[in-house]
């Protein structure tokens, strides 16, 4: 059975400890997390965690059905099958000496990016959307010198009103 990534999206109540038990689950059972992303909704009370992980169908199912367990999930859905909206965010610190910075800045255009910091030898950009956008702009932007790089990770929500 070929391994394929996943994207779960799982309603957990916003309480001290809900996030070690998640990840716990994984370690626990010696499953990898790709990415994980942790934040608020509109609701206090009520945390939207996005899992990025990989397996084959029976690793998958298992996941699946363990964290409908933990006592702190509210909803826990498979996204990856669904019709659903992805999106990543990238910063990425580039060397930009002052006689190079209209082709970087040229780039950040063609990728609709923002300039979201400058300095006298670099520039930081601010790079959303999906993988494939992300890692263009990543190989675009490598030659000039990337001197930092952090992302969040995947977020992501089912399009159309969910129930």
């Amino acid at each position: 059975m070929a391994e394929e990534r996943h994207i779960f999206s799982v309603l957990v109540e916003n309480r001290f400890g809900v996030l070690a038990r998640v990840v716990g689950l994984f370690s626990g059972r010696g499953f990898n997390i790709d990415s994980l992303n942790v934040a608020e909704t509109d609701q206090p009370d009520v945390s939207h965690m996005t899992i990025v992980t990989h397996g084959d169908a029976q690793i998958i199912e298992q996941i699946y059905k363990h964290l409908n367990k933990l006592i702190d999930v509210i909803k826990v859905s498979n996204l990856t099958t669904e019709n659903h909206v992805e999106r990543e965010l990238v910063l990425i610190k580039v060397y930009a000496e002052p006689h190079r910075r209209g082709e970087i800045l040229q780039i950040v255009e063609i990728f609709r990016a923002r300039t979201v910091d400058v300095s006298p030898t670099a520039l930081t950009i601010e790079v959303t959307g999906d993988e494939g956008k992300l890692k263009a702009a990543i190989d675009m932007l490598r030659p000039y010198g990337i001197r930092e790089l952090v992302r969040t990770g995947k977020i992501a929500i089912m399009r159309g009103v969910t129930k």
